[in-house]
């Protein structure tokens, strides 16, 4: 039995994992889904980068879990990438689903493409309150490509806005590069959330900043929680393994 903490990315909470924790449980393991401090619905959304991470961190601790299997989805990356440096001793292993591994010193917004930085300046600059909101049709055609409409729009309403500073501020990751921590990457081949290929995109670009990692691979969009969700627990599982 493996013990699963799954952190979701960007404008989404905790919730987004349900269908993929109750696979990963029916399989006889134990899984959990945390909410990133400032993520959600009708919840203060003023946070940084470190406050995100330290809610991951009194989570884990306060329900007292150990030998833990910790997947980040999207920005979430860069959350267990500061978790695992704060409570190294009760991870066995990392993976980083679709995720973000900056080099250190760098923010998120430095690893996305020019147009996406001015993209998301200007979703900043709309909402006049320092925040992000997906469009429906970036969210329907990038993001979740893999789905039908009525999908699109039950998964779109799950949503809220994304803080910025977030995606920001600059970390420090130089200890997170010196863990032993055994580390996964889990690609879906069709996210092109990053323009796929090796400037920009998920795979082999941020992956490969990782050293020694296992592959894991499957089809599916970004959000491919949504749209097989049981496909997605079984390579979790895999990509959690010992």
């Amino acid at each position: 039995m493996s013990i699963f903490v799954l952190v979701h990315g960007s404008w989404h909470d905790g919730s987004a994992w349900i269908a993929v924790v109750d696979h990963i449980e029916a399989k006889g393991h134990l899984a959990f889904a945390p909410t990133i401090a400032g993520h959600g619905k009708g919840v203060d959304k003023n946070v940084n980068h470190a406050q995100c991470t330290q809610s991951i961190v009194d989570y884990i601790v306060s329900k007292d879990l150990t030998d833990i299997v910790l997947l980040g989805h999207s920005f979430a990356g860069t959350i267990i990438a500061k978790v695992a440096e704060a409570i190294s001793d009760r991870i066995r292993r990392l993976i980083f689903f679709d995720a973000f591994v900056l080099n250190d010193g760098e923010s998120l917004r430095d690893n996305v493409p020019p147009h996406l930085q001015t993209l998301l300046d200007e979703l900043v600059r709309e909402s006049n309150d320092q925040m992000m909101v997906i469009p429906f049709e970036i969210w329907r055609e990038v993001f979740i490509n893999d789905a039908d409409l009525e999908l699109a729009k039950s998964s779109y309403a799950q949503l809220s806005p994304q803080a910025y500073q977030p995606w920001i501020d600059k970390l420090d990751l130089r200890q997170f590069y010196s863990l032993p921590i055994p580390k996964s990457y889990l690609y879906c081949t069709e996210d092109n959330v990053l323009p796929q290929g090796e400037q920009w995109g998920w795979h082999p670009r941020m992956s490969h900043r990782l050293g020694l990692f296992r592959l894991v691979q499957m089809p599916g969009s970004h959000e491919v929680m949504f749209s097989n969700a049981i496909g997605l627990a079984e390579k979790i599982i895999v990509a959690g393994r010992d």
